[in-house]
């Protein structure tokens, strides 16, 4: 697992540390992204929030266009909260909380998106989309600024394991 800090520099730490450190020996005494975002009830509560906007966007729930988020958004709701689950779990993961995320169909890194994703094929506007549904479900929640541009950063960084190639 990665060091959760960004550097003087604005990029993420690149030292690994073990499961359940908040940072590498250079950060181990600073607060993390999970600790600023209020740890783990304050995450789940910005994920479910998160979680049932997606349903209601027009571009990636009920009414997609693309049809694997179509058919996930109406027909297979028994999974969603499993899928909070999973996504609480991953952002407290990498935002530097004390839990370590396994993707339910791994992949080569551990906090890999690509397998899980790959069948829904989605588009780089989709993805987006979603990041703007985070964007808006953080600032639902009054999550600072600073603290929300850290959350959407590490959002980003998984984009291209998200989308699908053209």
């Amino acid at each position: 697992m990665r060091c959760p800090h960004l550097t003087t520099s604005g990029k993420r730490c690149k030292k690994t540390i073990s499961p359940g450190f908040s940072g590498c020996d250079k950060h181990k005494d600073e607060k993390t992204l999970y600790d600023d975002l209020g740890g783990i009830f304050a995450i789940s509560l910005v994920v479910d929030h998160f979680s049932d906007a997606l349903l209601k966007n027009s571009l990636v729930g009920r009414d997609s266009k693309n049809p694997h988020l179509k058919d996930w958004s109406r027909n297979h709701l028994d999974r969603l909260p499993g899928l909070k689950f999973m996504r609480t779990l991953w952002l407290a993961s990498i935002a530097g909380g004390p839990y370590e995320f396994c993707s339910t169909k791994p992949g080569p890194a551990q906090f890999n998106l690509e397998n899980p994703h790959a069948k829904f094929h989605i588009t780089s506007e989709e993805f987006d989309a979603v990041a703007k549904e985070l964007a808006s479900s953080l600032d639902h929640f009054k999550i600072a600024k600073n603290i929300k541009d850290r959350v959407l950063e590490v959002f980003a960084e998984h984009k291209l394991e998200v989308i699908s190639p053209k």
